[in-house]
């Protein structure tokens, strides 16, 4: 999976606090890394970021109105040169937070042709009406990507962004049949 598509999806997929701990040996990772990605917004940088956008123009707003409940961005990401030259038990301690019933999974993606694995997990608060976290987990065998993201997001307003940006069309509706 591209780098690019999870930060996107960082920037579109907040938790409600930062329930998971990144291990402090990821950030070792970039010492054995070829490139490597370290994301660290924290309320105020978002805030900051959002003082630039109007409230004139349509699509701005409602990135504004997104962002407003974010209170943190945190993505690390690193290429290798090759073949394990990552522990997947750095992996399993970031899986091992995420269980129920706060946590569920809503995407596992598992390839044994690619060897790639990518998982998506959710929690959902206020009485199941608000995300209350998303953390994208992408494992290959060559790279590493964790993506977690902090505030909270009304489902309907990530629809709002459906079709905007390049974003593709998402349909919120039976997210709420399934208690989303």
């Amino acid at each position: 999976m591209r780098i690019a598509t999870l930060v996107l999806m960082a920037g579109l997929a907040p938790l409600a606090a930062q329930d998971i701990r990144l291990p402090a040996n990821l950030d070792r990772l970039a010492a054995k890394a070829e490139e490597s990605v370290d994301v660290t917004l924290d309320r105020g940088l978002i805030q900051l970021a959002a003082r630039f956008l109007s409230d004139h123009d349509p699509d701005q707003a409602k990135v504004k109105k997104i962002i407003a409940g974010l209170e943190g961005i945190y993505v690390r990401s690193y290429q290798f040169a090759s073949e394990g030259d990552y522990d997947m038990a750095d992996v399993e301690s970031v899986r091992a937070q995420l269980q129920a019933p706060a946590w569920a999974r809503i995407v596992g993606v598992k390839s044994r042709t690619h060897r790639e694995d990518v998982d998506v997990y959710c929690k959902v608060i206020a009485n199941g009406q608000q995300f209350g976290g998303f953390v994208v987990i992408s494992a290959e065998p060559r790279e590493l990507t964790i993506v977690n993201v902090v505030g909270t997001l009304d489902p309907d307003q990530l629809a709002d962004l459906s079709g905007q940006f390049h974003i593709p069309g998402m349909d919120t509706k039976g997210w709420k049949r399934r208690g989303f």
